[in-house]
């Protein structure tokens, strides 16, 4: 029966790396060939042509050796005599060739003993397992000849596959824990279980050939499966690595999250020592990496689903998604060293896809939930510090808080952390991280309310108030320039950080407006001539004031003087409005007009020097002095539809208490001049307000006062 010949690629291979192999001809006589016959069989030339001593890694026997070898011969004649039992005389036993040309290697003179092949499997020399596979293939000639009893096959094969558990023991144990052998030591390791595969291959083709092989007395022991045995044993070994329980460390780490740390560790560090050192001595056809890749990685999802059945905490789950999600498939399996090595290797995920959305969001309620405590917390704090009368920190002459930047780390450190697991997952959270500033923002609102109204009496009330108002800031430009928000959230995050900062403005400024309150009353009380110095002397108490405002951030400043400047603008045309003046004549109108012209540039020449950027209230006073001026209802119905652009607020009460000012309108025109705003009730919606500020009804005009009332 002659034997199937093995793939090229794999004969190549352990020819490359087996002493005694095709690969070293030139080392020892005879060796020129690489495949010999024996009787109906084709053997590798390293299994028939090589000493035993050679095979044993020996250069040359010595004396004693011979000496040896003699009684060796004799042991072995005595073993091995079933195989020769029976044989007529004069007829070639199996170990000589048949047929062959005289040049052809012979078979040596001698195998090594069960007892001797024993011996060196036990030291662990792999050499031994040539002679062994010629045992093995000697054991089958003889039984397909039938030149030994039933009883002594099976005795013979007893002991030949007790040598081949041996042999097997020896190798998948050197490759069960290939990072702790010697490079020299795996590579015999390899080629045995090369051979061994080799040998399997060829024994399922010659049976799918033609049938199982006639050997009568002997078990079918092919295939042995060694190459699946190896792939259970890198399994077995993973599951060792990976289940190791990491010491405590000192760095406070979860028991989980030490765990996650050890797999991951150790899957990297196990895979690169693989593609570093078994690779290169491995056949292309084994995949070692593709083995040891798969079996880690099959541990490693097995741990983590036992882990899911756990109660996990916010911590952990965190942990997990990150591990699952980011530093395996990123760091591990992408890693430069080993992303080459995995292409095409389909790992798959570590947890199912159901299972990853559940612990998503499982994580999205938790980060969400600690969000909400600790912006409750600080926000808690800081309130504490305001009753406390604590003083505000001073920032380059500025009252200071840390509460925004508090709160916005915390919210952008969530959302960057959230997205370094995915990036999804980071567009996810981020619309409820914002719901929680939104809501955060409501109670901070609520917060400076109650705070504003119980605590007047405080020493550092004011440097409170401006502090709060400066941490309006950092929160109005995170939410217009950071955070791209759909309008609706963008709304409710502005609009109570626009409340608390209108409400700071109001408290700030209630001195101040509570002291010029009694100078714009003599604006109804005097003659409007005399108003002038009562303007400068309004002037001069804002500007002696503004002092007790610098330590606002500059952009608040200049808020608050457009406030004070709405504030002067919108008292003084209180006073105009409400004053019981009604003027007859033309040149007391202009007269009036004048003033107000004159009173105006002075307003807004303060106002714009003081650092106010209110342009819009540019037009406000001047364009009342045009209506009072003008004589032709025409020219004034096209003012007054002017100013109801510039001002929608401007209602018909508004320019009633205008009109009435010109004695000499008739009813008919005044009417006409008011059905201007007709159609322009309702029309915009003020982006700042002005006239809606001053509430009054129109006043009923009863007298006429002297001409020179002026």
């Amino acid at each position: 029966m002659v034997l199937p010949q093995p793939s090229p690629s794999v004969e190549r291979w352990v020819a490359g790396l087996w002493p005694g192999s095709a690969a070293f001809p030139s080392t020892r006589p005879g060796l020129a060939s690489p495949m010999v016959k024996v009787p109906g069989r084709v053997l590798p030339l390293w299994l028939v042509a090589v000493p035993s001593a050679w095979v044993l890694g020996e250069v040359a026997p010595d004396r004693d050796e011979e000496e040896a070898g003699t009684k060796k011969s004799n042991v072995l004649a005595t073993q091995y005599g079933f195989f020769t039992k029976g044989r007529k005389k004069g007829q070639p036993s199996l170990a000589e060739t048949e047929g062959e040309p005289e040049s052809s290697p012979r078979l040596p003179a001698q195998l090594p003993t069960v007892e001797e092949l024993k011996a060196d499997l036990e030291r662990g020399r792999l050499e031994a397992a040539g002679p062994l596979l010629a045992l093995e293939l000697e054991l089958q000639e003889a039984a397909a000849a039938g030149l030994a009893s039933e009883e002594e096959l099976v005795r013979r094969q007893s002991e030949v596959e007790a040598l081949y558990a041996l042999l097997r023991d020896q190798v998948l144990g050197l490759l069960r824990r290939p990072l702790e052998a010697a490079p020299e030591r795996l590579r015999q390791a390899l080629a045995v279980l090369a051979e061994q595969e080799r040998q399997d291959r060829a024994a399922a083709a010659a049976a799918a050939a033609a049938g199982p092989p006639g050997c009568p007395g002997l078990a079918a022991t092919r295939p042995r499966g060694w190459l699946q045995l190896w792939r259970d044993g890198v399994a077995q070994a993973a599951a060792e690595r990976l289940s190791r329980r990491p010491a405590a460390d000192a760095e406070g780490r979860t028991e989980a999250e030490r765990a996650f740390l050890h797999m991951g560790r150790t899957v990297k560090e196990d895979l690169e020592a693989v593609v570093e050192r078994l690779k290169p001595l491995s056949p292309a056809d084994f995949s070692v990496v593709a083995a040891y890749a798969e079996s880690y990685h099959a541990e490693f999802a097995a741990q983590l689903a036992a882990l899911t059945q756990l109660e996990l905490c916010p911590r952990d789950t965190s942990m997990l998604l990150v591990w699952v999600q980011n530093l395996y498939p990123n760091d591990i399996l992408n890693s430069p060293k080993l992303s080459p090595e995995l292409q095409g290797v389909r790992l798959g995920t570590l947890l199912p896809q159901t299972q990853i959305s559940l612990l998503e969001a499982s994580f999205l309620s938790n980060e969400v939930a600690i969000v909400r405590k600790w912006m409750a917390r600080a926000l808690e704090l800081e309130s504490e510090r305001w009753t406390k009368d604590e003083a505000p920190q001073r920032l380059d002459g500025r009252c200071h808080s840390e509460l925004a930047i508090d709160i916005i780390q915390l919210i952008s450190q969530v959302h960057e952390n959230t997205k370094s697991i995915t990036l999804d997952l980071g567009t996810q959270i981020k619309p409820f991280l914002l719901e929680e500033l939104a809501r955060f923002l409501r109670s901070y609102q609520r917060a400076f309310d109650e705070f504003l109204e119980r605590c007047r009496q405080l020493r550092n009330y004011r440097a409170n108030v401006i502090a709060n108002i400066n941490n309006c800031l950092p929160f109005r430009t995170s939410v217009e320039q950071q955070w791209q928000t759909r309008p609706d959230l963008r709304s409710s995050l502005l609009r109570p950080l626009n409340a608390l900062q209108s409400r700071g403005f109001d408290t700030l400024l209630q001195s101040l407006f509570g002291d010029l309150k009694p100078l714009f009353k003599r604006f109804t009380q005097t003659r409007w001539a005399a108003p002038q110095q009562t303007l400068e002397e309004i002037l001069s108490i804002v500007d002696k004031r503004m002092p007790e405002f610098s330590e606002l951030q500059d952009c608040f400043q200049e808020e608050l003087l457009e406030a004070v400047h709405l504030h002067l603008v919108k008292e003084y045309i209180t006073r105009l409005c409400k004053r019981r003046l009604v003027l007859k004549t033309a040149e007391q109108q202009q007269q009036l007009a004048g003033l107000v012209q004159a009173n105006a540039q002075h307003i807004q020449q303060f106002c714009a020097q003081s650092g106010s950027r209110a342009t819009w209230l540019h037009h406000a006073l001047p364009t009342l002095a045009e209506i009072i001026r003008l004589q032709d209802p025409s020219a004034i119905k096209i003012k007054v539809a002017m100013y109801a652009i510039l001002y929608p607020d401007f209602s018909k009460d508004h320019l009633s208490a205008i009109l009435a000012i010109k004695g000499n309108l008739s009813s008919s025109d005044t009417k006409s001049i008011r059905s201007v705003l007709d159609s322009n009730t309702g029309a915009h919606e003020p982006s700042k307000a002005l006239f809606s500020l001053i509430k009054f009804k129109a006043p009923v005009v009863t007298f006429n006062p002297p001409d020179n009332d002026l």
